[in-house]
């Protein structure tokens, strides 16, 4: 049984987005905090929605759990903490439920699954990108107890973007297959055995070959003449050719003492 594409693209976009919400959710890079007093200029502080930590630009080492209070007493990161998680446990439950909908091994998929398994994965990416837009709006109003001269947007927020999106889309056309889109050609699947079946394709008469005969016709010259000029005209055809001469002949012929007369052997 052929898949149908709805459900194909669906399954596909739907765990894409929960891998880069859970990257979203665990990464500390919402916001970095850049010339922070009392530092070195290469200490970068970098703020996520779990955890805090400064890192330096030049090397790779991180230095996490870093206490900020006011940081983390902010409305917005208690707001995102919750519905980060729950997008990503949405989306799990979605796909749980898209599964067995799909059902590839089957002759029909089961539509009515399918479509709440896309409703949930829809309800996942809308629970992502409302903290992900909600962060962005605000991230340089947002408290904190580091002093600053410059506030970036971490790459946190681009994941989480595109792993909303991600979501939103899986979602919207897993769930086309409960009403009768263009035609009802997706709910209409059939089995690739009836498509490409014998009864559907038209029988093909056998080729025929036309063999040239071997046998050569008379000309119609030749077919024109009676019977007896035919043997005539044949009698003239044929013609003799003489023998070749003996090597005592063709001496004799080169001599001009031979007077032609037979050799007598009493002589």
């Amino acid at each position: 049984m052929r898949t149908p594409g709805i459900l194909i693209f669906g399954m596909v976009m739907a765990p894409c987005g929960w891998i880069l919400s859970l990257v979203t959710t665990v990464a500390p890079n919402w916001r970095t905090l850049h010339g922070v007093t009392g530092v070195p200029v290469d200490r970068v502080y970098e703020q996520g929605i779990f955890d805090v930590c400064i890192a330096a630009t030049s090397t790779e080492r991180q230095n996490c759990a870093v206490t900020d209070t006011a940081y983390n007493s902010n409305n917005i990161i208690e707001i995102s903490q919750g519905l980060m998680l729950a997008s990503l446990i949405v989306n799990l439950v979605g796909i749980a439920f898209a599964i067995p909908g799909v059902r590839c091994w089957k002759d029909q998929p089961r539509w009515g699954l399918c479509t709440v398994g896309g409703i949930l994965i829809f309800c996942a990416g809308v629970l992502t990108l409302i903290p992900v837009s909600w962060y962005t709006h605000i991230f340089k109003d947002i408290s904190t107890d580091i002093e600053r001269t410059e506030t970036r947007v971490g790459y946190c927020l681009v994941l989480g973007f595109i792993g909303g999106i991600f979501e939103v889309l899986g979602g919207i056309v897993m769930s086309i297959g409960c009403c009768r889109c263009c035609g009802g050609r997706n709910r209409g699947e059939r089995p690739i055995e009836d498509v490409l079946g014998p009864r559907s394709q038209p029988k093909r008469e056998p080729r025929r070959v036309d063999v040239p005969s071997l046998s050569r016709p008379r000309s119609s010259a030749a077919s024109s003449y009676p019977a007896s000029n035919r043997e005539s005209v044949d009698d003239d055809m044929d013609v003799s050719f003489p023998r070749a001469k003996s090597p005592g002949a063709r001496s004799g012929a080169n001599n001009p003492s031979f007077t032609g007369r037979p050799y007598d052997a009493d002589l």
